[in-house]
């Protein structure tokens, strides 16, 4: 499946490697990428959303809408 969260939260490369590393930790096939100037990260996983979203909250970056 591919998603595409809104996360506000982000703003540098430490930010994209700790979202990278939270879902990656969950699907270690999953495609990361984040876009920090439109705020969005596009992720291609087998993981259901809600559990996604759940692991960049865990690192303090949650997930809008």
């Amino acid at each position: 499946m591919q998603y595409v969260f809104e996360v506000n939260a982000m703003s540098c490369k430490h930010c994209v490697a700790a979202i990278t590393q939270a879902v990656q930790y969950l699907d270690p096939q999953a495609r990361v990428r984040v876009d920090l100037e439109e705020k969005k990260v596009h992720i291609e996983s087998a993981q259901p959303r809600q559990v996604l979203a759940d692991a960049m909250a865990a690192e303090g970056y949650a997930v809008v809408g």
